[in-house]
């Protein structure tokens, strides 16, 4: 379960408090600190085999993008910072990024290519909370990998099953195509990517 931890603070306060080395990972959601579920086996090996595919394009391709080990999204004015599975940053505006070089702090839609979420328990974040911040933000790709098909059926569907959703930015809101079995995953950021939703979702068996 996520467990609330403090009352309200704000963004800095969260990122002074934020303690090193620690066995947890936290986030900040509306001014409350939130200490996240423990990642499961599966959820790593969905998110690291994920990263690591984005990973090998950009090496191929020579794309001008790199994926941090770890990094702070915060969204526009928000009390609120979020850890992504994944994020892919543009290596041509990082350094516009006033909170980049000394603290890894995102602020602005136009340093990242592509977010990454990997759903777990706390599923309503990924659909909800997050989408309506990375789209504020200008975001201009996110991607939620439901290898569990845990989502809300107003997300996925029903019946629900295990659900690759790309999101797309068009016109400032979100468009969202999905993926599912043997179907190609499209991704406007990554168009040669050779990878299909059944070849994520095996990572979590």
């Amino acid at each position: 379960m996520i467990q609330s931890l403090t009352e309200f603070v704000t963004f800095d306060e969260f990122i002074d408090w934020y303690p090193e080395h620690s066995e947890h990972r936290y986030e900040l959601h509306n001014g409350e600190i939130v200490e996240m579920p423990k990642a499961t086996g599966p959820h790593s090996r969905v998110a690291g085999f994920t990263s690591g595919r984005l990973f090998l394009e950009i090496e191929r391709l020579q794309l001008p993008y790199f994926i941090p080990k770890e990094c702070v999204i915060k969204p526009n004015r928000e009390e609120s910072g979020y850890e992504p599975d994944t994020i892919v940053l543009k290596e041509q505006t990082i350094g516009n990024e006033p909170r980049w070089q000394k603290s890894s702090i995102i602020t602005m839609g136009a340093s990242v290519a592509l977010i990454v979420e990997v759903t777990s328990t706390n599923w309503g974040d990924d659909y909800a909370l997050k989408l309506e911040a990375y789209e504020a933000m200008g975001i201009q790709e996110y991607w939620i990998v439901d290898y569990l098909g845990l989502g809300g059926r107003r997300f996925i569907g029903n019946p629900k099953r295990p659900t690759f959703s790309v999101y797309q930015l068009i016109d400032g809101e979100y468009q969202v195509k999905q993926f599912r079995g043997d179907e190609p995953i499209e991704s406007p950021t990554f168009p040669e990517l050779n990878l299909t939703a059944q070849q994520v979702f095996v990572k979590g068996n």
